[in-house]
């Protein structure tokens, strides 16, 4: 049998105003709904030359099997879009010291040699040794929501305590959160533009005084070393050439970025499922025993990133469908998550679910470092809520998300006791 051709798109389209549109990002799941009925693997129409083109898979088997495969590459630049495109891309973006440069588009053996010396700082003994400062921060964030009887929990809680943390563990000072956040902020923002309009601006906007900073740490450990993330990855380099200076502030880059933006989206996410479900919520506080399966249930449920990039490095046929050496391939995570036939009932939130086969920390060997940590702050964060607020509800019904399709979160929550 051969391979099909791709199918049109369903009503509603994919154009990059859909995908932007507040019904959309109040609510992506329904399209993802309809596109793994209509077309599990659809060539998506790009307003650019894209070469082999870009494809989207939003079925588990097809996402997981892209995940896993040697078949598909990390590296974003081999594909044609992308090298087709160069010149309309922000300089940095492909720069020696880019994101793409970092673990999350390095391929083995580069990737399994950098993992291997940033998994130090990430064992599950150095993890749970954190978990006493990352409750005192909860507590000292938490107060003043707790003495005024409310408050923005992005903009008190969810931003800050991961933020604080990740600076803290990379050896950053605390107090210089507020900086990377906005800089954190501006690349965020860039991306659903990032080939048009203000994206390249706000991108270059975000990485060069991210960069310039991170840059000033590093030379700051090389003269003075210290018990930190940072000085253990300048020792690596200096000691056994194990990595290139742009591998080295790459690095830096996505584990600050990283470090803090993907646990903001999971606390505000969750939150929000468990407000709009007060019977989970009830059951969550008459059994506190429950949060770590409850963080997991909101991983998928609306998990924080939505989507994460493979190129195809040879010819492959996914579901049926032919995808070429070169094609961009977008392994739709959220939609992956809410697959019916991996998960019973997957529109349901239900804290008690113990199906556990979520995509929300990617799968093979770019499984995300951090998940730890982010299920450890998720589970502080949440039973600090409940907690301190016995009777927590939405300020408002409404909520604005960020203009983001693939990094899920919401621009505030606020809530009242």
């Amino acid at each position: 049998m051969s391979p099909a051709s791709p199918a049109p798109i369903p009503s509603g389209g994919l154009s990059p105003a859909a995908l932007l549109s507040p019904a959309f990002l109040a609510d992506p799941y329904s399209l993802y709904a309809m596109l793994r009925r209509a077309q599990p693997v659809l060539r998506v129409p790009v307003p650019v030359d894209a070469g082999a083109g870009v494809f989207l898979l939003t079925r588990h088997a097809e996402v997981q099997h892209a995940l896993r495969d040697g078949a598909f590459s990390a590296d974003r630049r081999r594909a044609d879009v992308i090298a087709r495109n160069r010149d309309a891309l922000p300089a940095d973006l492909l720069g020696d010291s880019s994101l793409f440069r970092s673990l999350l588009t390095m391929d083995p053996p580069d990737h399994t040699r950098v993992r291997g010396l940033v998994n130090r700082a990430f064992t599950p003994r150095r993890i749970a040794g954190l978990r006493g400062r990352i409750e005192a921060l909860a507590d000292e964030l938490l107060a003043p929501g707790v003495a005024r009887g409310g408050l923005d929990v992005i903009a008190e809680l969810a931003v800050p305590l991961p933020a604080r943390v990740i600076a803290e563990l990379l050896g950053v000072p605390a107090e210089d959160w507020p900086r990377f956040r906005v800089w954190a902020a501006d690349l965020v923002a860039a991306g659903p533009g990032i080939l048009g309009g203000e994206g390249p601006a706000r991108f270059e906007r975000g990485f060069r005084p991210l960069a310039a900073y991170l840059g000033e740490v590093i030379a700051d450990r090389r003269r003075a070393p210290r018990e930190d993330l940072v000085s253990a990855l300048v020792l690596a380099q200096e000691e056994r050439d194990a990595l290139e200076d742009g591998e080295l502030l790459a690095t830096c880059v996505l584990l600050l970025v990283a470090g803090h933006e993907t646990t903001t989206n999971l606390i505000g996410n969750g939150l929000l499922a468990l407000l709009r479900h007060p019977e989970q919520l009830a059951l969550l506080r008459e059994k506190p025993a429950l949060v770590p399966q409850a963080v997991e249930e909101m991983l998928r449920f609306d998990g924080p990133v939505q989507a994460t990039v493979r190129v195809a490095k040879q010819a492959v046929e996914l579901a049926g469908v032919a995808i070429g050496p070169g094609a961009l391939v977008i392994c739709g995570i959220g939609a992956a998550n809410r697959d019916p036939a991996v998960f019973t009932e997957p529109d349901r939130f239900e804290v008690t679910r113990r199906e556990s086969h979520h995509l929300a920390f990617g799968f093979g060997t770019h499984f995300c470092l951090g998940a730890p940590l982010a299920r450890l702050e998720g589970e502080v964060a949440f039973r600090a809520l409940l907690e301190r607020f016995p009777r927590l509800a939405l300020a408002s019904e409404s909520v604005r998300w960020r203009p983001n399709p693939v990094l899920r979160g919401l621009v505030e929550l606020p809530v009242r006791a």
